[in-house]
Formats: structure tokens, C-alpha cells, sequence
């Protein structure tokens, strides 16, 4: 009974958010909470079935993927032994989870129904973020490279790259960078791909046609430079870093920041086009709103509390809903909370 008060007293603090001024409703509104049972440490990011109604998330640290289904709000699976689990993707298309893990390199790919483990792709070193490359009908994965954290190097040099591989388990191209690849976007209709290259401090932008990066875009006002997301209408692409922690437009036709805004620190941002705004998932334990007014000028809304630590999530547009994975905080497990868009 007292883990269940205690369960209801976070929904409560959560749901109160740090409104900007003048503003009146909220542009988040907790719906839910999920309880991760048995998952502990840091949670990694996140991938959906939309037809489905399931969300795939990464327990870095528990080394495990846990299967949610939104609508009963509850675990319904659980896949182990990943050696630090850091991306997931779900192709709808062939019913396939991709699967990429730190420890060992590998991506591991899945049966979206029984969970078997049906191939396995062995890179060099980090398989980190993942995205699907519709128009060619293959996954690209981050991996590889030099790589620092927080401004200590945690592995030397190596062939940074995204490799692309196809449904049935063959890696079939890279797009090699010059060191350890974070986040990157995929254009929809074009073929660049935007990519943070942070121990560079840089954001480089490969040709997905030609397998090439055909030019750099230096980050100088800020370092460690980890999650983007895409405006493609806009032609705006956002950028966080982490020191100092802010948000930075830059214009995807000429690489020029044309706005930068005081953020936190974050391992995930979401641009919502419906609505014209950005979603920044903190690692210090709250989301940051930001209003797009017009392609040059924004404004920050709201600050909503989640738990200290968790900086990753996943935004449905379909559903109008942004999830956020916590860790596990004060002897609860980790969990999953559903932010309504308002």
C-alpha cells in the first residue's frame, strides 16, 4: 500500500509543470506511469510499433529490452542477455526489432512476434543509434570511433561509420566519419542524413545515394553536441548540447545557426510539426517545451519535472504522445511515462 501512495505522490509532483510566463495550459499533461519491473540503471533509447501498440525500450544497464504494450500499460516481454542494449528499431514492414548494443558491437535482429533471435550483424565496436532509411529500405546504425564523455576519452580510435543493413541480416554499405557518430536524421525528400560527430564538434552531412559525407558544419558556440531532430518543412535542423546545455537551430540549406537557446543537458529532442515545437528530455529531470514561432524564432514555453537522470524517450505523432524512460529512482524500478501533447 505505501509503494502504491508513493507511486501516486510522483504522478501528482511529475504533473506540475514550471510554466514559462503568461502561459496558461500546459503543453504536457501526464497521462500514465509503467512500471520497468526489475529493471535498474540507466535506460537507453526507445522505438515503437505503431499498429501494434507497443513500445521496444533499451535497459542499458539492466542488459535487457523490455516490450511495453501502451494500451494495457504494462511489460509484456522481456529480451536478455544484450550487452548494453543502447538503440531498438521495429520494421513494421517485415515484423523485424533491430536491436544495438555497446558492449559487443552487434545488432541483433529479432521476430517482432515470438522475440526469436534471427541474425546477428557483428561491427567494430559501440552500435549505438538506429534509424530506418525508407527510401532504400535499410537500417543505419551508428558505430564505432572515437569516443569521449564528458571530456575523457573512453575509447581511442577506430572506423567510425553508419552501416547500412538490409532485412535479412547483411550489412551492405557504410557512410564512414571521422570519429564516433551520435544522433543522426534522415531527410525524407532528399538524400542527406545530418550527423553529430561531438569529439569533432561538428555535424557532418553525407550524400545516402552515394555512400559519402560531402560536407562539415563546425558547432562552435558549444560542446558535445548529442541529440538533433529535423524540421524538414522548415529547413531547420536542432541541435543540444551539453556544455554548456543549449539549443541550437541551424538552417539545412547553408549550415548558419540562426537561433540558440538555453536547454539542459539531453540524450533525445523531438520536433513536433504539428504543432511547432521542441521537446528536449533532460538528463537533470525535467522536459523543456520550446515554441516555434517561425523558422528564425523561438521561445520556451515550459519545463515539466520527470526524474533526475533519464534524458531519453520517444515522441508518436500518431498518438499525440511523448513517452520518457526513467531509471530506477529510490528503490523503484524504471519506468515509462506518457505525456499527452496538448
Amino acid at each position: 500500500m505505501r509503494a502504491r501512495f508513493a507511486v501516486l505522490g510522483l504522478l501528482q509532483l511529475i504533473a506540475v509543470p514550471f510554466l514559462a510566463h503568461g502561459q496558461s495550459a500546459p503543453a504536457l499533461s501526464l497521462k500514465t506511469r509503467i512500471p520497468l519491473a526489475n529493471v535498474m540503471g540507466r535506460m537507453d533509447h526507445l522505438s515503437v510499433d505503431l499498429k501494434g501498440h507497443r513500445l521496444f525500450a533499451t535497459a542499458f544497464e539492466n542488459h535487457t529490452l523490455e516490450v511495453v504494450d501502451v494500451q494495457a500499460g504494462k511489460q509484456v516481454h522481456t529480451i536478455r542477455d544484450l550487452e548494453q542494449p543502447q538503440g531498438a528499431f521495429f520494421d513494421a514492414s517485415n515484423n523485424l526489432l533491430f536491436v544495438s548494443s555497446e558492449g559487443d558491437g552487434a545488432v541483433k535482429i529479432f521476430d517482432g512476434t515470438t522475440f526469436a533471435l534471427l541474425h546477428t550483424v557483428k561491427l567494430s565496436a559501440d552500435a549505438d543509434n538506429v534509424r530506418y532509411d525508407a527510401a532504400r529500405k535499410r537500417v543505419l546504425v551508428g558505430y564505432g570511433g572515437e569516443k569521449f564523455l564528458r571530456g575523457k576519452p573512453i575509447r581511442g580510435q577506430g572506423d567510425g561509420a553508419l552501416a547500412m543493413i538490409d532485412t535479412m541480416g547483411n550489412k551492405v554499405g557504410e557512410i564512414a566519419v571521422d570519429a564516433h557518430p551520435e544522433s543522426f536524421q534522415l531527410e525524407k525528400s532528399g538524400n542527406r542524413v545530418f550527423i553529430n560527430v561531438p569529439d569533432h564538434k561538428e555535424i557532418q552531412i553525407a550524400d545516402l545515394a552515394k555512400g559519402t559525407v560531402v560536407t562539415h558544419w563546425p558547432v562552435t558556440t558549444c560542446t558535445e553536441n548529442f541529440p538533433m531532430t529535423l524540421d524538414e518543412a522548415h529547413h531547420r535542423l536542432f541541435v543540444v548540447c551539453r556544455e554548456p546545455a543549449t539549443l541550437l537551430v541551424l538552417d539545412t540549406e547553408t549550415g548558419k545557426q540562426v537561433a540558440s537557446l538555453k536547454s539542459q543537458s539531453s540524450d533525445d529532442v523531438f520536433y513536433d510539426a504539428n504543432k511547432g515545437r521542441i521537446y528536449v528530455i533532460g538528463t537533470e529531470g525535467q522536459i523543456d517545451v520550446f515554441q516555434q514561432k517561425d523558422a528564425d524564432r523561438y521561445s520556451k514555453l515550459a519545463s515539466y519535472p520527470t526524474v533526475s537522470g533519464s534524458g531519453t524517450g520517444f515522441f508518436v505523432p500518431e498518438w499525440g504522445e511523448l513517452f520518457v524512460a526513467t531509471r530506477a529512482q529510490s528503490g523503484q524500478s524504471g519506468a515509462i511515462l506518457v505525456f499527452d501533447t496538448k
